[in-house]
């Protein structure tokens, strides 16, 4: 009788472990890795809603008055993402009142990286003090439409009539360690050719940073 209930446990156990990886297998499969093919400069970009960390919804549209965005698809764990946290605030700070205000993503699995969480997302905000919304793309769809495969990675975005298009896709400047040893600011310079009403001249760059998990 003992030996029976005991297979009949060890029986529920294995179904129960069974359906956890089998969901946990759908979800990622669902969600997979964002892929390199996503806009291109010049494209026009379809909004988005994503909740931010104080848990309202976000759209583009939110904000009528930007003349485009600082898109930055970014993280709380990866070391890239740190190094330019403080830069990318200094972004917002500086281009938000001139209609460029930063919106950052993070589309990290949560599944292979905890630290990566909603919650960890609403505590990080709160440390740093985040001027920006800091949202979550939690089935990573914005981030595959996108075509983001690093965290830091931006895309500097020109509205265009109705429209919003993309600019400049890239690494924020040339010197992922330092940035006072940063010699070219990529994407400041794509926005002063902006407000100067110019094509940017450099309008793609690699970003470096770690994979989007």
């Amino acid at each position: 009788m003992k030996k029976r209930l005991t297979l009949v446990v060890l029986l529920v156990l294995v179904a129960i472990l069974g359906s956890f990886f089998l969901a946990r297998g759908r979800y990622f499969a669902a969600s997979g890795n964002p892929s390199a093919s996503g806009y291109q400069v010049g494209d026009q970009v379809t909004d988005f809603k994503l909740k931010n960390v104080d848990g309202q919804l976000v759209t583009l549209a939110d904000n009528g008055d930007a003349r485009g965005y600082i898109v930055v698809f970014t993280c709380n764990t990866c070391p890239f993402a740190q190094a330019y946290e403080d830069r990318i605030v200094a972004l917002h700070q500086q281009y938000a009142p001139q209609g460029y205000p930063v919106v950052a993503i993070n589309p990290n699995n949560p599944w292979l990286s905890p630290g990566d969480s909603y919650g960890s997302m609403q505590k990080r905000a709160r440390v740093k003090n985040y001027p920006f919304p800091y949202l979550v793309d939690a089935t990573q769809d914005v981030a595959r439409r996108f075509g983001a495969t690093r965290t830091p990675q931006v895309y500097v975005l020109q509205r265009a009539g109705s429209a919003i298009q993309v600019a400049y896709i890239g690494a924020i400047d040339n010197n992922s360690e330092d940035a006072k040893a940063a010699t070219t600011k990529y994407v400041e310079q794509a926005l002063a050719d902006l407000m100067a009403g110019k094509a940017v001249a450099t309008n793609f760059t690699k970003a470096v940073g770690c994979t989007i998990k």
